[in-house]
């Protein structure tokens, strides 16, 4: 698979339907992606994974879903792993991603981690902003 490294995170360009961009493996505050260890929250789609500051949902913005806000990158659907266990997000967190017309769910971030990897298998458009569980 190739790589591109961007500043704020990395983008990959799949060369076989092998190739996906899957999570392998979440806790300790990170994940592992592409056999590497990723700390802090992050968001992941198809085309690369990129760092969130946000380490609680309280503390997720707008600034933290901008890579699925262009309708040009937006996902049939977004996934938000709100860390060990299921959290609501902020009313104003949910009037923005329903005012940006980006369809989501709430999961715990074990439950999104392994969501994002079944719909991303059966070739959907798909993205999830995993929140890190320790």
């Amino acid at each position: 698979m190739a790589q591109k490294i961007q500043s704020g995170g990395i983008t990959i360009e799949q060369q076989t339907s092998e190739e996906l961009l899957l999570v392998e493996a979440y806790g300790d505050g990170g994940f592992r992606l592409m056999g590497r260890r990723v700390e802090g929250a992050t968001l992941v789609n198809g085309e690369g994974f990129y760092p969130v500051t946000a380490k609680t949902v309280a503390e997720l913005s707008a600034q933290s879903f901008e890579r699925v806000a262009d309708a040009t990158k937006r996902p049939d659907i977004l996934l938000v792993g709100t860390g060990a266990r299921m959290q609501l997000l902020p009313a104003a967190m949910r009037q923005y991603l329903e005012g940006a017309g980006i369809g989501f769910d709430i999961m715990d971030t074990g439950a999104a981690a392994r969501t994002y990897n079944v719909l991303l298998m059966e070739g959907r458009k798909v993205a999830a902003l995993l929140l890190p569980v320790e």
